[in-house]
């Protein structure tokens, strides 16, 4: 029977370093590949003994994961952000690197962390565009405003991105040099175009076979709207990944930053390490959802009465992500949970 061998790559946008060693550390071959799928596919079907990979996440990752995952026995991709022991080495080259890598895989060290399929990759990369096309949207809306009051026009804030009120707007200008007319123009025409394409993205994303009855079950909550639903389930992909509510709001970056020595626990602000496409959305989605869900209220209430509204929304958007994931992993449409009835009120009934 063929030794396993352990494979680390080290992966940039040309160039892909590897190191292969075996079980006891010791380097079989290594040297670099072209960043190309055709001389990748190439040299895996070379190899003769069955291996073991693993890459660091970056931007070039996820294509190269996905040509070499039919050829390993097992392929791995690391977080980045705990390769600790890349990034504190003295010497560090792809060469090295490679084999650190190589070395965390075969002493079962490697920090791994969660791929999606390629399929919610792609649906997740037009969300994520979406996000982008609303962003250029709202720069356009507030380039509007400031060409209006750079020449001192008044306007009605409420009604200035409004159709007709802003071709109103515009023929009635007067004093205003025809380059700020210009640009107003041009301003509402881009943000029509981004408007217009996010909402084409939504609407594309909302009749996926595959996401449709998902998306469903996650708006029965009330204050979960399409968005949200789809953020949710794009981000996250499968929920049992995480094994409790507490890790889940850890990774939407809910959670404060601790640290801890010597018996002296001192929690800091918001971590930085978190899914960054889910916090904005969960903030967002709580700063709306008390209007809609009553308990949302109660515990937006409860922590307001402490006098701090960023933690109250904060209470909020936990409890979101606790119905969330009960949703999601029950596969059953949102049911408050409602206490049983004490001994004294059942007699009394």
């Amino acid at each position: 029977m063929n030794a396993l061998h352990y494979i680390g790559f080290d992966v940039h946008k040309k160039t892909i370093s590897y190191c292969a060693k075996t079980a006891a550390g010791q380097i079989v071959a290594e040297s670099k590949l072209s960043a190309r799928r055709e001389e990748l596919r190439q040299w895996a079907q070379t190899q003769q003994t069955p291996w073991h990979g693993a890459m660091e996440a970056t931007l070039f990752s996820a294509w190269i994961y996905d040509t070499l995952k039919p050829f390993a026995a097992q392929l791995n991709m690391a977080h980045p952000a705990r390769m600790k022991a890349i990034s504190a080495g003295k010497k560090k080259s792809d060469r090295i690197d490679a084999r650190t890598i190589a070395d965390l895989l075969r002493c079962n060290l490697l920090p791994i962390c969660y791929v999606l399929p390629p399929e919610l990759r792609d649906l997740r990369r037009l969300l994520r565009y979406r996000q982008l096309m609303v962003q250029e949207s709202v720069r356009m809306q507030n380039k509007i405003a400031g060409l209006l009051m750079e020449s001192g026009t008044p306007f009605v804030k409420q009604k200035l991105h409004g159709k007709k009120y802003f071709a109103q707007l515009v023929k009635s200008l007067q004093e205003v040099p025809a380059s700020v007319k210009d640009l107003l123009q041009m301003s509402r025409g881009a943000m029509e175009m981004f408007e217009s394409t996010q909402k084409r993205l939504v609407q594309r994303l909302l009749a996926e076979p595959q996401l449709s009855a998902r998306i469903e079950r996650l708006a029965s909550i009330d204050g979960v709207g399409p968005i949200t639903a789809l953020t949710w389930a794009l981000e996250v992909a499968d929920p049992h990944r995480f094994s409790s509510a507490d890790h889940a709001m850890s990774y939407c970056g809910l959670t404060s930053a601790m640290h801890e020595s010597a018996g002296k626990e001192q929690r800091g602000p918001i971590s930085k390490q978190r899914n960054a496409w889910l916090q904005t959305a969960l903030i967002e989605a709580a700063k709306l959802a008390p209007r809609w869900n009553p308990q949302l209220a109660a515990v937006h209430a409860r922590e307001l009465k402490r006098g701090n509204p960023n933690r109250a929304t904060l209470a909020v958007a936990r409890k979101l992500v606790a119905y969330l994931m009960a949703v999601d992993k029950s596969g059953r449409p949102f049911q408050l949970r409602l206490s049983p009835p004490t001994p004294a009120a059942a007699v009394a009934g």
